[in-house]
């Protein structure tokens, strides 16, 4: 998907079980080495004239108390946008498919974009709800989402006026599609759960709030207009999530350098 028509055709992969995923175009180290445990976090939501919009686990993680995420401070310089951008091309030029297993792809692709860091910035954020949205419902959105994503909001990400982050820190926030599922489904209607595992926080040295995971579950009611699958509504609940692994937590600079290497996924299922 882009943030103009194009989206990914589900033809070719039915029954295969595979999952593709296309996002738009578009002082001491606090992470310490140590085993990450399991961290909670709040939740909030927006409703605007009966269409709720849940902003995943970046709202509860600018909520959750504490000193801004972070300072200009370290010695590094801060990514160029290409380096943290989706990698790939585009395989098809086509919008999704008008069945179920086009609905779960538009789902997915729906999930990644909305918890990309593109949403903390202005013109790419009302660029991604205007894709993404039936129209009547992304103009009911738009002002809402502007006040959800203020200055104070993002200061407290340690972001800008403008969702940069400061000098020699880098910024995360990505969706992962795990799965989909369909609940309801008929020719102009579908409602689908993505369950995904969400990465939010700001990665540098002085930190106070670190890149951490979460699980939730994102539901979308989706809608089948002008060719296309648009949401209506879409709500989220916390999980499944499963129990934490042995693995050692990376450091900032570890963090930092596999987001700058590892680009998003442009395409999936």
């Amino acid at each position: 998907m882009s943030l103009g028509d194009e989206h990914e055709a589900s033809g070719g992969y039915g029954g295969t079980g595979q999952t593709r995923t296309r996002l738009p175009e578009t002082g001491g180290d606090v992470y310490g080495g140590a085993r990450r445990g399991g961290r909670s976090s709040s939740r909030s939501l927006i409703t605007v004239v009966g269409v709720v919009v849940l902003l995943i686990a970046a709202i509860a993680f600018a909520n959750r108390g504490g000193d801004d995420s972070s300072s200009a401070g370290g010695s590094g310089n801060k990514p160029k946008a290409s380096t943290t951008a989706a990698s790939g091309t585009k395989p098809v030029q086509s919008g999704f498919a008008h069945d179920q297993q086009g609905a779960q792809s538009a789902a997915a692709n729906y999930a990644v974009a909305l918890g990309s860091t593109g949403m903390f910035q202005v013109d790419s954020r009302h660029a991604i709800v205007d894709t993404l949205y039936t129209p009547t419902a992304a103009a009911k959105l738009q002002s809402a989402m502007d006040a959800a994503y203020s200055t104070d909001f993002l200061s407290k990400l340690g972001l800008d006026a403008n969702g940069n982050a400061p000098s020699g820190s880098t910024f995360v926030s990505r969706t992962i599609p795990v799965g989909t599922k369909v609940s309801q489904y008929s020719d102009n209607s579908a409602a689908v759960a993505v369950w995904y595992m969400g990465l939010i926080g700001m990665s540098s040295q002085t930190s106070t709030d670190p890149v951490s995971s979460t699980w939730k579950t994102w539901t979308f009611d989706l809608q089948w207009i002008n060719g296309d699958w648009k949401i209506t509504t879409d709500t989220q609940k916390d999980g499944p999530a499963p129990v934490p692994g042995d693995d050692k937590a990376a450091t900032s600079d570890e963090i930092s350098k596999a987001i700058e290497e590892y680009g998003g996924f442009t395409y999936a299922r």
